[in-house]
C-alpha cells in the first residue's frame, strides 16, 4: 500500500501559500463555523445541518394535535423519499413545489401556502445564522490576516455558507473585499465587474455561491444585497445545496459558479477546500470538470477526521463522493490518517528526520500520527504561522 510523507507535503503547501504570483483560492463550507471555539455552553456558533433542521422543526411544527402546513410538508418530503432531517433538502423540495404551483395547487398546497412556508423557514435560518464571531482571534480572522498580505495576484474565497462570518472578519481587520455587489442602500449585482475582473488587486474576492442571509430578490427578480438581514416583502436569496440544474441558471448563482470554474482553469492555480463534505453534485461536477480541463491546476481538500470509520464491524467511507472523485482526477484529499495524492491512496508516514517533525507545529499530532489541517481552527493557526506569530495585524485592530 502506498504511503505519503506529511512533511514533504506540508513543506510544499507552505512554499505554495507563501508565493504572491500564484493564483490562490480557498473554498469554505459548512464545517468551518463548527471550528470556532466558544464559551462553555455556547458551542457551536452555528449548528450543523442536522441541528439546524431540528431547531426549525421545533419552531414550526404544530404544538397541537392538528397538523399545520409545515407538518404536511414534512409528510410530503418523506413520501418523495427525500431527507426530512436535512433542512436544505426540505427547502429545495418546497421550492420545487412552488415552481409548479403557480395558477394551481400541488399536493394540497397553494402557491401562497408555499411562499409563506418558504418565508418562515428562511426567517428561522437567518435567526440561527445571524451571529457574531466571539472575539478577533478566530480561524476566520487568521485566514483574513493571512489574506491581508500584499500580493501580485488577489486571493479568491469561495463559500457555500450564507452567514456573514467572513465579512465580519474582513471588516474587523479593514481588509477590502468584493462580493459582486456595488452600492450602499440596496447594492446591486455587477455582472460585468465579476466577469471582467474590474476590481483592484488588493481587494479580496469573496464569492458566496449559495447566496447570503442579506441577499434578497424582489418580485421582478431583481437581486440586491442589503445592510440588513430583514427586508419587508422581498424573499431571501438563499440557495441550499442539492440544487436542481434548472435552478442553478438563476443569477447570481450561475455567475459565481462560472467564477469558480474560471479560477480553477487559471494556469497553476491552487484551491484549498475546507469544511466541505462533497455532497453537492453540481459543485463537485464544476470542480472536477475544471480540474480535468487544466492539468496544471490543483485542488487540495482538507477533510475533517479520518477517511473511514467502523460501524457494526464494517469499515465505512466517511467521504465516499470525495474518494471516488480523487481516485480518478487530480484532486488531492488530506484526511487525518490518510491521503489521496496523485490518485494514490495511502496512510501518512513520516520518512524524514525527527527535527522536521517539530517544524510541523500543531498541524501534525505525533501521538496518533495524524495530520489535522482538516480542522479549520488548526488550518487557521497554520496560516497565522506563515506570517509570524506576533499577531501584529490582529493587535492593531
Amino acid at each position: 500500500m502506498a504511503t505519503h510523507d506529511p512533511i514533504k507535503h506540508i513543506k510544499f503547501l507552505r512554499q505554495t501559500l507563501s508565493q504572491d504570483k500564484k493564483p490562490l483560492g480557498f473554498f469554505l463550507s459548512a464545517g468551518c463555523p463548527l471550528a470556532v471555539q466558544m464559551p462553555v455552553g455556547k458551542w457551536p456558533l452555528i449548528p450543523d445541518v442536522a441541528k439546524l433542521t431540528k431547531f426549525i422543526a421545533d419552531e414550526l411544527k404544530s404544538k397541537s394535535n392538528e397538523k399545520n402546513n409545515y407538518d404536511k410538508l414534512l409528510e410530503e418530503v418523506i413520501l418523495s423519499n427525500k431527507n426530512d432531517q436535512n433542512i436544505e433538502d426540505i427547502l429545495s423540495f418546497l421550492r420545487g413545489l412552488k415552481e409548479v404551483s403557480i395558477g394551481n395547487s400541488v399536493r394540497g398546497f397553494t402557491n401562497a401556502d408555499l411562499i409563506e412556508l418558504e418565508k418562515k423557514i428562511c426567517n428561522k435560518i437567518v435567526e440561527k445564522l445571524e451571529v457574531n464571531l466571539p472575539g478577533k482571534d478566530t480561524p476566520y480572522h487568521k485566514l483574513a490576516n493571512w489574506i491581508s498580505i500584499d500580493r501580485d495576484k488577489p486571493i479568491e474565497v469561495f463559500t457555500t455558507n450564507y452567514d456573514l462570518l467572513l465579512e465580519e472578519a474582513f471588516e474587523n481587520l479593514s481588509i477590502p473585499y468584493f462580493d459582486g455587489f456595488v452600492g450602499s442602500k440596496q447594492s446591486f449585482f455587477d455582472l460585468r465587474a465579476v466577469e471582467d475582473n474590474l476590481i483592484p488587486n488588493h481587494w479580496t474576492r469573496l464569492w458566496k455561491i449559495h447566496g447570503s442571509i442579506n441577499w434578497f430578490q424582489k418580485e421582478n427578480k431583481e437581486v440586491y444585497r442589503s445592510s440588513l438581514t430583514k427586508e419587508n416583502g422581498d424573499s431571501y436569496l438563499i440557495y441550499p445545496s442539492h440544487l436542481k440544474y434548472e435552478q442553478s441558471r438563476k443569477m447570481p448563482y450561475l455567475a459565481l459558479i462560472d467564477q469558480l470554474n474560471r479560477f480553477i482553469r487559471r494556469p497553476n492555480s491552487l484551491l484549498i477546500i475546507t469544511g466541505y463534505s462533497f455532497n453537492d453534485q453540481h459543485l463537485n461536477d464544476t470542480i472536477i470538470s475544471a480540474l480535468k480541463a487544466n492539468p496544471n491546476s490543483m485542488a487540495i481538500a482538507l477533510l475533517y477526521d479520518t477517511m473511514t470509520y467502523e460501524k457494526d464491524g464494517a469499515i465505512i467511507e466517511r467521504y465516499p463522493e470525495a474518494v471516488e472523485r480523487a481516485t480518478q482526477n487530480n484532486l488531492a484529499l488530506w484526511a487525518y490518517d490518510e491521503a489521496i495524492i496523485g490518485t494514490a491512496r495511502g496512510k501518512w508516514k513520516i520518512q524524514a528526520h525527527i527535527e522536521d517533525v517539530e517544524n510541523l507545529g500543531n498541524c501534525y499530532s505525533k501521538q496518533d500520527q495524524q495530520l489535522k489541517l482538516g480542522d479549520f481552527s488548526i488550518l487557521g493557526n497554520f496560516l497565522q504561522a506563515l506570517i509570524g506569530d506576533n499577531q501584529s495585524k490582529l493587535d492593531e485592530k
